[in-house]
């Protein structure tokens, strides 16, 4: 009976670190197909999401930023990439400006107001932002074709 029982111990010590693995291997797997963080001035950023893994990954890091951005086509809601993004603080200082490299562009912001400007195919959209130092602002910015 003794044997029975320790032999049922290490089985279940053997799933429970087969789950674990696996569960680091899916992490580390999500982690790698996160783009890499950028940086402009104080401002780190994140921007991709072509691709369902880099897609995935990005989504999953979201609320690890203050400042979520997607941008889509109205038409067939097509996600868009190459969008020119400028984001001004509350004195009008331009504390990030760059161009995507997917439809998703995640920015690490101290709390404050900012002036979010998206531009795609000569059209501008313009949005007010207040991020605190909890939880994620999340915008999605369309276009029509």
């Amino acid at each position: 009976m003794n044997k029975r029982h320790e032999r049922s111990r290490m089985a279940a010590a053997l799933a429970a670190g087969s789950l674990a693995l696996a569960a680091g291997v899916a992490a580390a797997q999500t982690s790698s197909a996160l783009p890499a963080v950028q940086q402009q001035g104080s401002v780190q950023y994140i921007t991709g999401g072509v691709g369902i893994d880099e897609s995935e990954a990005i989504k999953a890091a979201s609320n690890r930023y203050p400042l979520a951005l997607t941008f889509a086509s109205r038409e067939g809601g097509a996600y868009l990439a190459s969008v020119q993004v400028t984001i001004t603080d509350a004195q009008g200082n331009t504390v990030l400006d760059t161009a995507t490299d997917g439809p998703y562009l995640l920015v690490k912001l101290p709390a404050g107001r900012y002036k979010v400007s998206a531009r795609f195919n000569d059209k501008e959209q313009t949005r007010q932002v207040s991020v605190s130092g909890h939880g994620t602002v999340r915008q999605s910015f369309t276009w029509s074709a």
